[in-house]
């Protein structure tokens, strides 16, 4: 029997565990989609505790702990930071098989050298270790980041924010990029009642009033632009699916000025602006060679009563059945027959979709770039070891595992970079048992540089930071 998480934690045989810690252990990390908050890596923040550190925004530990018949006032309620650890201790036991289980003890090995398993028994004594470690100037935010090798972080932001923070960091050297990454969701939410605002948000931000499209996408252009001076290269975009709609602009014109009176608009209406929106930001992206990331297939916020208490991102989001295949393919192929089509990331949720984006990113590609359409990572419910492993058959089946762009964290916690870790794990795993039973060559010089390539190699050469 194999003790749990030890050094060969996930290598299955001697094959897979010289891949992993030959090869794949000492890569750099870039981490080119998380949510961390800028502010406090700008500030170097110091966590008063773990509480503060892990569970502070964590909808995957709430989701476990509403589960496990945890009240809400020790997930997101006004209980003490302790007393909130101690009902994660409490629920931890009953993660096992869910990838909490795993993440959870990793980050306490890797960050805090805890070898401990958190449970009621252990909780209390794991806190108090953490918040005397978590006082100490090397468990600041940043050495947080460099700690675990990250060289390239990029942040989910508004476009009307100010990047202050990520101006406060540009010309330190701190052993890591801190960029920005542009998200307009909320611009293109345009039947939402936060677009009136955040439509002002934009004209005061650019100091011209938004009137109609000409004047929308003028205001887009210029935020556009101020991201790319300040380092941005990415663009996401999280949709329930993407449409690629032809539309006319005089009728775009028309459902803006609609909007902008106060008026609430048909669906099909929404569908088109959406549409048109994406279709302009995606050739200011190719413009400036931006990667443009799309994560799809999210059914958010289903629990009315629990976003009426804490709000978004709550911990009651789910996969969706939304069709996908016909409307990226509309999208792509204009911008493609048009040579307008940058680098594109795409990322689905619903696992029955994995072939569809497989496919999907194989019809785009036009030599210009290695793996210039790629399909991500396994994400949100898949970024487990299952799923991981799927995404990664699926890839190789249909497409070039040895192009893939690796791992992201997608996390709001600086605890969480760990899951770069299991990836590379899985990963060496899944080519080391192939080795074994002769699926592949025994060559570990060209998989082993595979295995680089996919943790770090190919992410380097292809957002050119």
């Amino acid at each position: 029997m194999k003790p749990f998480l030890d050094q060969h934690f996930l290598l299955d045989n001697k094959i897979s565990q010289k891949l992993y810690h030959d090869y794949a252990a000492d890569m750099p990390i870039i981490d080119y989609h998380n949510h961390l908050p800028p502010d406090e890596i700008a500030e170097n923040k110091i966590f008063k505790n773990i509480t503060k550190a892990w569970l502070k925004g964590d909808h995957y530990k709430w989701r476990a702990m509403r589960a496990n018949g945890i009240d809400e006032s020790y997930i997101t309620g006004d209980k003490a930071d302790k007393q909130k650890f101690l009902k994660w201790a409490e629920t931890t036991p009953y993660t096992m098989r869910n990838p909490l289980y795993h993440w959870t003890h990793l980050e306490l090995q890797r960050y805090f050298g805890i070898d401990d398993l958190l449970s009621p028994k252990t909780g209390e004594a794991i806190y108090e270790n953490t918040k005397t470690q978590l006082q100490a100037t090397n468990f600041s935010t940043q050495h947080l980041l460099t700690k675990m090798n990250v060289k390239v972080v990029c942040t989910t932001d508004d476009p009307t924010d100010s990047l202050a923070h990520h101006q406060q960091l540009k010309d330190k050297n701190w052993g890591c990029k801190m960029l920005p990454g542009f998200r307009p969701d909320k611009l293109l939410a345009i039947n939402k009642p936060v677009f009136l605002d955040k439509i002002q948000e934009l004209a005061t931000v650019t100091g011209r009033p938004i009137r109609d499209l000409m004047d929308f996408l003028a205001a887009l252009e210029n935020r556009v632009a101020f991201f790319h001076d300040l380092g941005g290269r990415i663009a996401d975009h999280g949709l329930s699916q993407l449409y690629g709609l032809d539309f006319r602009e005089e009728e775009i014109n028309r459902i803006l000025r609609k909007r902008l009176a106060g008026e609430e608009l048909f669906i099909g209406e929404a569908i088109q602006f959406q549409s048109c929106i994406l279709y302009h930001l995606a050739k200011m992206y190719h413009a400036r060679n931006w990667v443009m990331q799309f994560h799809l297939g999210a059914l958010r916020n289903n629990n009315q009563r629990l976003m009426n208490r804490i709000g978004a991102d709550a911990g009651c989001d789910s996969i969706g059945d939304f069709s996908q295949a016909e409307g990226l393919s509309r999208f792509f192929n204009r911008l493609d027959a048009e040579e307008k089509l940058t680098k594109t990331i795409i990322y689905n949720l619903n696992p029955r979709d994995n072939e569809v984006f497989a496919t999907m990113v194989g019809n785009y590609n036009d030599g210009s770039v290695a793996g210039k359409i790629q399909w991500g990572s396994g994400w949100w419910f898949l970024d487990q070891k299952d799923g991981m492993e799927d995404q990664m058959n699926v890839l190789s089946n249909m497409g070039l595992l040895s192009r893939f762009i690796g791992m992201l964290t997608d996390s709001r916690s600086f605890l969480s970079f760990p899951r770069h870790e299991y990836f590379r794990r899985i990963l060496c795993n899944l080519i080391g048992t192939d080795i074994e039973k002769g699926h592949l060559p025994n060559d570990i010089d060209w998989l082993g540089q595979m295995v680089q390539d996919i943790c770090y190699n190919n992410a380097d050469r292809y957002f050119d930071f």
